[in-house]
């Protein structure tokens, strides 16, 4: 079977049920895939192995690194993650349950009852994209006992192979309630760290001269980097969720930090083919290094893929910044342009810059200047369909506020929308990660008009990819929000019976068409 795969947990899974064969539509092999089962296992007979006992620091941390291991379009190096498994394994004091969480090869997990598994899943998937968020605030210093435990516990219930619906119910809308605090505790550790974000317009222009991409989710690996370049005639660039770093004060005072370059993750082997710039890949939603550039890419901390130059927890970044300077840059300024052909982008309206204007916003809602609100944010991908947000944001009433984050912004971060009485329409909050901020806007302004979030003329409209939109599609329905549109297609791993709870409970929906969609949320 190790050629044989199975994997259903991101959007854009092979015909919507599940990835199967040689390899999937993200590019990893079936190795691969089974190599991330056998490290969820090892994960799931660790939290077994801890039940009544108090993980240790080294294996809080070896949980969060195996779980975010396994999130989409991370590690592509199977022998790498055999040697995350094989360290997991090793504290495991009671070996028999090692074969107790699952019963052969793939996960018993795949195999069980639909409802069993889509629940499970749902508590896996959101506990792995959690994870990511907890690893973020981790590698700045901020920890929490409590969310760092919550792991064990939630994996303890997925290797439960006696589990019921009725006792995964509630573990999947805790995993919803610990996310929130656990992104809490990531925007903390940003904000403390590097500022409070400001409004910053970024360019799209590369200029000339050597210069390094950086690409991914990881504002220390950033910082690093940027003191490594210091006075070396080496620009610095964004690349996909990395925009939002454009807005921290602590970063914007490195004057080389120049722009932004290229758009989302999966137009990578297209943006980065014979560029001639060096690329750090950091954390997340990458894909395959193509032959054209492979030479110059470099990945760190959990990010792998067979013979790539891997920078370890030394951050030397010395091979980046040699890679950067023999290719030398363009020899003249290279413009370019948004999917919608705008030169510049604007980032850094996160909920403190928000929330300093939300006198102003409360006036505009109460003398009719803005009618609504609508989230649009989330991951991006290549499915068809995801036109839909280009769309949907273009055809938005003028006298209605769009709030976006994530990088499902990219189909329209570059539009000129206008602005209401001085506020822009278009206020990028920043990265998935910064999820908790949205959150806190909302809430804030349910506070300012005495109701509740689902009574404010406030919309939720979201694309998904991979795992991290999971857990904060639960933590939204932890906070009882509902009528969100979802798309551009549902989760494969929903079963009839769990999506029509979650319809019944809290009117999920697929999306539609932009024109139908804005007439019902509009009512």
């Amino acid at each position: 079977m190790a050629n044989e795969m199975f994997c259903f947990q991101c959007e854009q899974t092979a015909g919507c049920t599940g990835c199967k064969g040689k390899a999937g539509v993200c590019g990893k092999t079936a190795a691969t895939a089974n190599a991330q089962d056998d490290l969820t296992k090892a994960l799931i007979a660790l939290s077994l192995d801890r039940e009544g006992k108090k993980p240790s620091k080294e294996e809080r941390r070896l949980m969060l690194e195996g779980l975010f291991t396994t999130v989409t379009n991370v590690s592509f190096d199977e022998e790498k993650i055999a040697k995350i498994t094989e360290k997991i394994r090793n504290k495991v004091e009671n070996k028999t349950v090692l074969s107790c969480s699952a019963a052969g090869q793939p996960l018993a997990l795949w195999s069980a009852d639909e409802d069993i598994r889509s629940l499970k899943s749902l508590i896996l998937f959101g506990l792995r994209g959690m994870a990511a968020y907890a690893y973020h605030a981790w590698v700045l210093g901020y920890e929490d006992e409590e969310v760092e435990d919550f792991f064990f516990e939630g994996l303890r219930a997925v290797g439960n192979l006696t589990a019921g619906m009725e006792e995964l119910l509630p573990v999947v809308m805790k995993v919803g309630e610990v996310n929130l605090k656990c992104m809490a505790l990531l925007d903390k550790a940003n904000t403390e760290s590097y500022g409070t974000p400001e409004p910053t317009e970024v360019s799209l222009t590369v200029e000339k001269g050597p210069f390094i991409v950086v690409t991914g989710h990881d504002l220390k690996d950033l910082e690093l980097l940027l003191e490594q370049t210091k006075g070396k005639g080496i620009q610095v660039y964004t690349h996909g969720e990395m925009l939002p770093a454009h807005a921290y004060p602590q970063l914007k005072k490195y004057p080389h930090l120049k722009g932004n370059f290229g758009t989302a993750w999966q137009n990578q082997q297209k943006e980065f083919a014979n560029v001639p710039g060096a690329f750090l890949f950091t954390t997340n939603c990458l894909m395959p290094p193509k032959a054209s550039y492979a030479d110059r890419v470099f990945t760190t901390e959990v990010v792998e893929f067979p013979e790539i130059t891997h920078i370890g927890e030394d951050k030397d970044f010395s091979p980046v910044i040699e890679k950067a300077l023999e290719l030398g840059g363009y020899n003249e300024e290279k413009k370019f342009t948004g999917i919608n052909g705008g030169h510049t982008v604007t980032t850094g309206f996160g909920h403190g810059t928000i929330l300093s204007l939300a006198g102003t916003v409360v006036e505009a809602v109460k003398n009719g200047s803005i009618r609504h609100f609508f989230l649009v944010a989330g991951c991006d991908g290549a499915k068809p369909g995801r036109n839909y947000y280009t769309e949907f944001v273009k055809q938005t009433p003028k006298d209605s506020v769009i709030l976006t984050l994530a990088c499902g912004k990219y189909r329209f971060n570059d539009l000129d929308l206008g602005n209401i009485g001085g506020i822009p329409r278009l206020l990028d909050m920043g990265q998935c990660n910064d999820a908790y901020g949205a959150i806190q806007v909302a809430v804030a302004l349910a506070n300012a008009f005495g109701c509740g979030v689902n009574e404010l003329p406030l919309s939720f409209v979201l694309s998904w990819y991979e795992q991290k939109a999971v857990c904060i599609l639960l933590t939204l329905l932890h906070l009882g929000i509902k009528n969100i549109r979802l798309g551009p297609s549902l989760p494969a791993f929903l079963s009839p019976n769990v999506l029509n709870f979650l319809v019944e409970n809290f009117g999920i929906a697929a999306i539609t068409t932009p024109e139908e969609d804005l007439k019902a949320l509009l009512g």
